[in-house]
């Protein structure tokens, strides 16, 4: 968990507090929303995560939803 906490602070800019929410709704419900950001950076984003869990042989998922109106 301390994990998510830290790549939601390091990739997402999250407070600490909003990190620890996000990170208990992961946890809870196997999902969250990190934010919204235009697709090409949402991409880069997702890369870097995927990259840093596997770096730090973590099993973090991260993906892109597209937003329903």
């Amino acid at each position: 968990m301390v994990f998510v906490v830290e790549v939601l602070k390091l990739f997402f800019s999250k407070s600490e507090e909003a990190a620890q929410e996000i990170m208990l709704k992961v946890h809870l419900e196997g999902e969250g929303v990190c934010g919204t950001f235009p697709h090409d950076i949402a991409q880069t984003k997702v890369s870097q995560v995927i990259d840093f869990s596997r770096k730090h042989e973590q099993p973090l998922m991260c993906v892109i939803r597209e937003l329903s109106d």
